[in-house]
């Protein structure tokens, strides 16, 4: 269940209306890499581990509801941002604080402009938040990522967590109000706290490469293929030992003598590496069964019935002692 507590996670605030910035602020709102995705995408991806992985269950079940706690404050922000917009729509004072906020043609000239990019923002809405990213794009569910196993979810969160990083970053240069910064700079922060969260969630869990069941094959798990001309670069990408799987890098300076040498890669060879079919079929075997037993071990019904919660366990106790 969810308990609203009415006083923010951070105490939001504003030193005076921005209307052009609170539009802008609506990239987190209702934007594809907004507080909205997140807490929707951790939500959504919480129920797929509730049983195999209750730990990491509770994770995100905790930070979906500290983003929907971020969404609150990014909302409270932008209401803040257009003090005067929605008594402005009904009352047109002359001494409102809109009135006072567009002094002058240009500024009246800009705003309408402004309206004109993005008229359910500035009419429609009547000065209130709306599910949208800053140009008026509503919100939908096709911005949320997951792929029902928890190592490749994960990764797509830590991805999910730089993005959103980024776009508060980004925020803090278009607005000169201290105390917006001020909370822009804890929501940037708390995206890093959450990248580190996914991150130590994924190192926990062993083995975690590569994401999903299958391994990869391994006639071409260590290829570079240098697809284009010009000065070439060296690095840990193309020399050594690839990172994860501890293969040595090969290099294919030529890609289509070599494409056409080994009839289109079907007769390729696997080279520098210990891998071979079969331990790749023997390691899928191991792998699937590893994380069929523990889905299945999770996930058995308890006396004939499956429950999401324990409930029927107090039932039961309860029972068992009034029958005493």
């Amino acid at each position: 269940m969810f308990h609203h507590v009415k006083e923010l996670q951070f105490n939001a605030r504003v030193s005076k209306p921005d209307v052009r910035f609170a539009r802008l602020l609506l990239e987190q709102f209702g934007g594809p890499n907004g507080e909205l995705k997140a807490a929707m995408q951790y939500f959504v991806q919480a129920f797929g581990c509730r049983k195999a992985y209750p730990a990491e269950y509770d994770m995100l079940m905790d930070i979906a509801t500290e983003e929907f706690s971020h969404l609150e404050i990014v909302g409270a922000t932008i209401q803040m941002l257009l003090t005067g917009v929605n008594g402005e729509l009904k009352n047109a004072a002359d001494e409102s604080d809109l009135t006072k906020m567009l002094d002058g043609k240009t500024a009246k000239e800009s705003y309408i402009h402004d309206a004109m990019i993005d008229p359910h923002f500035f009419i429609v809405s009547g000065g209130t938040p709306t599910l949208t990213d800053s140009v008026g794009n509503p919100w939908n569910a096709s911005y949320i990522m997951g792929m029902g196993d928890l190592t490749a979810d994960l990764r797509l969160n830590i991805g999910a967590e730089t993005s959103a990083k980024m776009v508060y970053e980004n925020l803090m240069k278009f607005t000169d109000d201290e105390y917006v910064k001020e909370s822009l700079r804890f929501l940037m922060t708390r995206e890093v706290a959450h990248f580190q969260m996914f991150q130590a969630a994924l190192d926990n869990i062993k083995p975690n490469f590569p994401p999903g069941i299958l391994q990869s094959d391994p006639r071409f798990s260590n290829k570079y293929f240098n697809m284009s001309n010009g000065k070439d670069f060296k690095g840990p990408w193309n020399e050594g030992k690839s990172p994860e799987m501890k293969e040595e890098w090969e290099v294919i300076d030529h890609p289509l003598e070599h494409v056409q040498e080994t009839n289109g890669l079907l007769d390729e060879k696997a080279k520098g590496t210990q891998r071979t079919e079969q331990s790749v079929q023997k390691d899928n075997k191991s792998l699937s069964a590893k994380r069929k037993a523990e889905v299945d071990k999770a996930t058995l019904p308890k006396n004939g019935v499956m429950s999401w919660s324990v409930y029927e366990e107090s039932v039961e106790a309860s029972s068992n002692k009034n029958n005493k």
